[in-house]
């Protein structure tokens, strides 16, 4: 289905969903020990999501690790899942003949004959998609495959290719028990119409209902509207809104704060907010009223490739982390996060009766280590740089 850039007044209203759009008869579940009700959505312990797999490619990074793996292939997928991970996140867009497939990039770009031309990921069909970069068949060569980054197109090589892929192809390919958190992918610069929505979404919940068995889902979007539908539409998974957290200024409202995040989530049942880390150490305060409001809350973002960005998200009652260095921040965490244990509390409860005439010992303020306050005297010179 082709995309459709209409006028915001000619949207129709998402108070209503037609009555065959309805999923309905799917129950209410999510494994792993993961679950959401009307007191809100909680996660076991801290987690840590690979980036588009493995690590998102930084085509010209002189960082070897951001160009080892293709970025949402099976490869990246299964490459991440030799670590301690908890999920995997990547895009989801929907070709012309309904097919769910995993790029990241709105266009795809390619060369013919010293030329260079774009084209639109929903505009082909999967045989088409098909056709670009590492094919399957040994002796069948691709069409190139290269990439604009910033402002520049360059040729999309890394140190282990792989071929693209479908949704239906990782439920059946990558490890089971590795979580998906899967972006419902859109372009930031076209209004959708309903009709659209609800098309794209149904396919991709087809395919997630056929294929997911007990693997855990997230879904998340940079999209408003979609957002408010996917959960119209199910009540299996929970469902996250992605927000640069005031980091960039967007027509759509929505999209602006923290604040307007948290508006629409509570204002539509959605389950989490998954925030530009910047936009939380810009905005620390907002954390509180997020996680009062019993919103779950993850990061995105370039700082979360650094260890002490990460502890110190930890300390403030963040509830994961997307990163691209999955192997080094994996052993960070198990590092210097460490599981808490039954009985923990009980413990420390009747430690703190015995001191101070009686008294429990106050607990309201943070008492860090040097190690800790090593850590984070070293992270302020990276958030003083953004």
């Amino acid at each position: 289905m082709a995309l459709k850039a209409v006028h915001v007044s000619d949207v129709p209203s998402l108070d209503h969903v037609p009555e065959n759009a309805s999923l309905s008869i799917y129950s209410n579940r999510f494994s792993s020990g993961v679950g959401f009700d009307r007191s809100g959505f909680k996660f076991p312990k801290f987690l840590v999501v690979g980036h588009r797999g493995s690590g998102m490619n930084i085509l010209q990074s002189s960082d070897r690790r951001m160009r080892a793996v293709k970025e949402n292939s099976i490869m990246s997928f299964n490459a991440a899942a030799n670590f301690p991970i908890d999920f995997v996140e990547f895009d989801v867009q929907v070709t012309k003949d309904d097919c769910p497939v995993i790029f990241h990039d709105n266009f795809i770009f390619s060369e013919e004959n010293g030329t260079v031309f774009e084209k639109r990921v929903t505009e082909l069909s999967l045989a088409e998609f098909f056709c670009y970069g590492l094919q399957r068949e040994p002796d069948k060569v691709g069409k190139t495959l290269l990439r604009k980054t910033n402002g520049k197109i360059v040729n999309w090589i890394v140190e282990q290719d792989d071929t693209l892929c479908t949704l239906q192809e990782a439920f059946q390919r990558v490890e089971p028990k590795l979580g998906f958190n899967i972006e419902l992918k859109f372009d930031d610069y076209i209004v959708y119409d309903q009709g659209y929505l609800n098309n794209v979404l149904q396919v991709i919940l087809k395919v997630v209902f056929e294929y997911a068995k007990d693997r855990p889902i997230i879904f998340s979007t940079f999209q408003p509207d979609a957002a408010v539908l996917v959960r119209k539409l199910q009540s299996t998974y929970p469902v996250f809104f992605l927000t640069n957290g005031g980091c960039e200024l967007y027509y759509d409202v929505r999209r602006n704060s923290l604040e307007e995040a948290m508006k629409l989530c509570l204002e539509n049942g959605l389950q989490g907010i998954v925030s530009e880390v910047k936009g939380i150490f810009r905005n620390p305060g907002a954390v509180a009223k997020i996680k009062e409001s019993k919103l779950s809350l993850l990061t995105y973002g370039k700082l979360n490739n650094v260890p002490e960005a990460v502890y110190m998200q930890h300390l403030m009652g963040i509830e994961g982390v997307i990163v691209d260095l999955v192997q080094e921040i994996t052993e960070a965490v198990s590092g210097m996060i460490k599981p808490s244990k039954v009985g923990d509390e009980e413990e420390a409860s009747k430690e703190g009766e015995g001191e101070g005439n009686g008294k429990a010992q106050d607990n309201s303020n943070p008492q860090f280590s040097p190690q800790e306050l090593a850590f984070l005297l070293k992270l302020i010179p990276q958030l003083i740089q953004q």
